[in-house]
């Protein structure tokens, strides 16, 4: 009878490149994530060769005292859409109307002007002032 222990051999793997590699795509993704920023999406914005602007049929202003004026005429927002309805009942095909605001006007009374104009069955249209780029 043998009674020896046998020698057996147990499977390994050399695990000493593995971590160098791994150390070394650590490295790779923290420089490329800090290089790379989500938050900054750069667009092009399209630029117009011609002027297309619809007929303006009443422009409608607000100044930076929240004064309301339908051409050179001052209004108040309660009187706004009787007047407006004045205005819009003379047109035949569906009119817009500019809303051209104070940049220093607030927000809800060129909103509340808008709501108007959508329930008159208009279309607004805000004027942008691009001559200070």
């Amino acid at each position: 009878m043998n009674i020896r222990k046998r020698l057996r051999t147990h499977p390994e793997m050399h695990t000493g490149a593995l971590n160098d590699i791994l150390f070394i795509l650590l490295l790779f993704f923290l420089i490329v994530s800090t290089l790379a920023n989500p938050n900054v999406i750069k667009v092009s914005n399209p630029k117009a060769k011609s002027d297309t602007r619809a007929k303006q049929t009443v422009v409608v202003t607000v100044d930076k005292d929240q004064n309301l004026y339908i051409g050179s005429q001052r209004t108040t927002l309660e009187q706004l859409e009787p007047e407006l309805k004045a205005f819009l009942s003379k047109e035949t095909e569906k009119p817009s109307v500019v809303i051209n605001g104070d940049s220093t006007s607030h927000l809800g009374t060129a909103i509340k002007v808008m709501q108007i104009i959508k329930k008159l069955g208009a279309t607004p249209v805000m004027a942008v002032d691009n001559s200070g780029q």
